[in-house]
């Protein structure tokens, strides 16, 4: 080979994993603390809390077909149902996720939390089912049955992508670059999987358990919109004004659709 095709070649090397590399950082940012800003006074915060409930006579559970995988039948028990809707005897609503949407001064800055945020394949189904987390924070994914799982995320504004943990015991990690609400999660083996997954440049958000309770802590004083989204019967918003030192509160009352 001469000498002149021969650095030709080399650049063209170069150049290439020059491209390479850059498209693997746009893939997976690694997680960061947050730039030095605007901080809140810890000394100067106050809270919102509040309680979601569904009125009226909440649709049965979906009944969960997991017989094409016997692996599924084993680990999730007889008679699995879906999380989409779980309502509890005195009306409470679990899965709903709760976060301030806007009033909040964009030039706070937060710190990351250093633990990563689990999303776990366990019985066939995303545990927990709906989850939030702020952007830039880790998000690891695990695959705790003994079958082959994927993990799809499919968001409108952040990167989709979509990963196979094909054993058990196997994880990924992955992060955010954008805030959205809310980022659906699918596993395209066992079709009824699905979780979601809220996004936040802040940590003002929380997720409702079996009590339907949730509260939002560390807040400056403002006025702010609380929103409140539940994956089939929508979201409910409220204003509310604190002040510091203070606590206030915010009910949501969710409904079947076509409800009064």
């Amino acid at each position: 080979m001469s000498t002149s095709r021969s650095t030709l070649l080399c650049r063209v090397l170069v150049a290439s994993a020059l491209v390479a590399g850059a498209c693997a950082g746009k893939e997976a940012p690694p997680a960061t603390q947050a730039a030095a800003g605007k901080r809140v006074d810890a000394a100067n915060t106050g809270s919102i809390s509040g309680k979601v409930t569904f009125a009226g006579t909440p649709p049965a559970p979906a009944a969960l077909r997991m017989s094409t995988d016997p692996a599924c039948v084993q680990s999730a028990g007889t008679n699995p149902h879906s999380d989409t809707v779980l309502v509890g005897a005195d009306g409470t609503l679990q899965n709903t996720f709760v976060y301030v949407k806007s009033g909040l001064d964009p030039a706070y800055t937060f710190d990351l939390p250093a633990t990563p945020v689990e999303l776990d394949q366990k019985g066939c189904r995303y545990v927990p089912h709906v989850v939030g987390l702020m952007v830039g924070q880790t998000l690891e994914a695990v695959n705790s049955d003994d079958t082959m799982h994927n993990v799809h995320a499919l968001p409108t504004t952040n990167r989709e992508f979509n990963q196979g943990l094909n054993s058990q015991g196997s994880r990924m990690k992955k992060t955010f670059t954008a805030p959205e609400v809310m980022v659906k999660f699918k596993c395209d083996v066992h079709g009824w999987m699905t979780a979601w997954v809220g996004v936040l440049p802040h940590p003002y958000f929380a997720v409702t358990g079996a009590d339907g309770s949730f509260e939002l802590k560390g807040l400056p004083p403002g006025t702010y919109t609380v929103e409140a989204w539940h994956e089939q019967f929508g979201t409910k918003a409220a204003t509310v004004t604190i002040g510091g030192k203070d606590t206030q509160k915010a009910d949501f009352t969710f409904a079947a659709a076509g409800s009064n």
